[in-house]
Formats: structure tokens, sequence, C-alpha cells
């Protein structure tokens, strides 16, 4: 088994990352907004009972998934890395998937501000992310955030033994999937 973490702010490319690594592979995606979506048509993830439904949810499936025979799973996520809840969430995650014998990798993704802008109103986005569809609010929401939280890592901050960090403002998703690949000789 094999557990890939994609991360980075909003709209840099996770998702479609993801999409493309698992087409080129045997692994399974699960993109952050697959649970907050589902939560989303019954309570505002924003609220404790949306909370706790994303995070019950995502729970399940990496229990599940861990003790299982698929060959991989994707995970994307935004990480605030100055908060130390996110880090302790990232390390109860993979520690799961550690103890059940797989290997984590870690693929961090960065793109400038205006580039993540353009993005945030794709096509490919709004379809498969309808909380994104009020443009507005997203792009509102993604610019707010990446001035109240460090969304990338610092030089160095990354110490594990998996681990690669790919600026794709002027990359495709595919030749960054494919780079991941080669990267981790997957």
């Amino acid at each position: 088994m094999k557990f890939m973490i994609i991360f980075g702010p909003q709209a840099v490319g996770k998702m479609t990352v993801g999409q493309s690594v698992a087409a080129k592979t045997n692994f399974k995606l699960f993109h952050n907004h697959m649970s907050i979506d589902l939560v989303s048509t019954f309570f505002d993830y924003g609220t404790s009972a949306g909370k706790r439904l994303v995070h019950l949810i995502r729970q399940e499936i990496f229990e599940e998934v861990s003790k299982s025979s698929l060959e991989g799973l994707i995970f994307t996520y935004v990480w605030a890395f100055d908060l130390q809840s996110d880090w302790d969430y990232i390390e109860q995650v993979t520690s799961l998937f550690r103890s059940r014998g797989a290997d984590i990798y870690f693929v961090e993704l960065e793109a400038d501000l205006e580039e993540r802008k353009l993005r945030n109103k794709t096509e490919h986005r709004l379809l498969h992310k309808p909380t994104k569809r009020n443009i507005q609010w997203s792009e509102n929401e993604l610019i707010e955030t990446s001035q109240t939280y460090r969304l990338n890592s610092l030089p160095g901050e990354i110490q594990q033994q998996h681990y690669v960090r790919i600026n794709n403002s002027n990359l495709s998703a595919d030749t960054v999937a494919q780079l991941i690949i080669e990267t981790f000789e997957l």
C-alpha cells in the first residue's frame, strides 16, 4: 500500500494532479472536496456538525483503505503550516497508514496567487467542487486564506523520506504527475 498526500494552497492543482497520478497508476483518489461537498449538502463545512462529519467520513475511508489490498490512495489537503492542529492531523493520518505497512509520499504543490485565481474559475474545478461555484466567494476565501495562513512549507521544514515540492505555475497536471511518478519510481 502506498499513501500519497498532495498538499498546497487552494486552486494550486491538487485534485487535477491527483486525477492524473491516479490515471497513470492503480491508485485511488480521495480529494478533500469529496467529503466536504457531500457534507455541505446538509451542513456548512464551517459548522461544528459539518467539521465533525467531514472528519468522520475521512477517518472511516482511511481506516478501510489502510486495511485493504488497494495499491495506493491519494489524498489532497490544504495544510496550514502555522497551525499545530494541521501538523497533528497529518501525523495522525500518516501514522495510521504507516502502522499498517504503507509507504508514505508527500507532494507539495506551489503556484503564484494570480495563477491560482485563474485556476479557481476553471470549468474542471467547478465541475468537481460544487462548493466553489460561487466564484466571488471562492476567490475571496482563496485570497483571505493565503493572507491568514502559511500554505507552503519553509525550506527544510518537511523532513520525510519521500517528499517532493513542485512549482506547477507553468506546468500541466500531466507533466506534474509524470514528475511525481518518476521521482518516487511508482
